[in-house]
């Protein structure tokens, strides 16, 4: 789930950017930026930069030790096809 927090900072910095001339609607805009930021944002499938880091770290594991596992493969079925008749 994303940090609230960069909702309103993101409002924030969308409401800077109307023109003087709406000065006077940009509270309520700066609202309803905040809920449609909320409302599209929470409906993806996202996930912290922490939590990827983790993910991709365990990929890394995973495909290594597959890598060695192939080759342990490899070496056991180059021998049982030499021994056999």
């Amino acid at each position: 789930m994303a940090d609230p927090r960069q909702f309103e900072d993101l409002a924030g910095k969308l409401a800077q950017l109307l023109p003087q001339s709406l000065s006077g609607l940009r509270r309520e805009l700066e609202d309803n930026f905040r809920a449609v930021l909320r409302a599209n944002l929470e409906n993806w499938d996202l996930v912290s930069r922490e939590r990827f880091d983790i993910q991709a770290e365990l990929l890394a594991r995973t495909q290594a030790r597959l890598s060695v596992l192939e080759q342990r493969l490899a070496e056991l079925e180059s021998r049982h096809t030499e021994r056999a008749p």
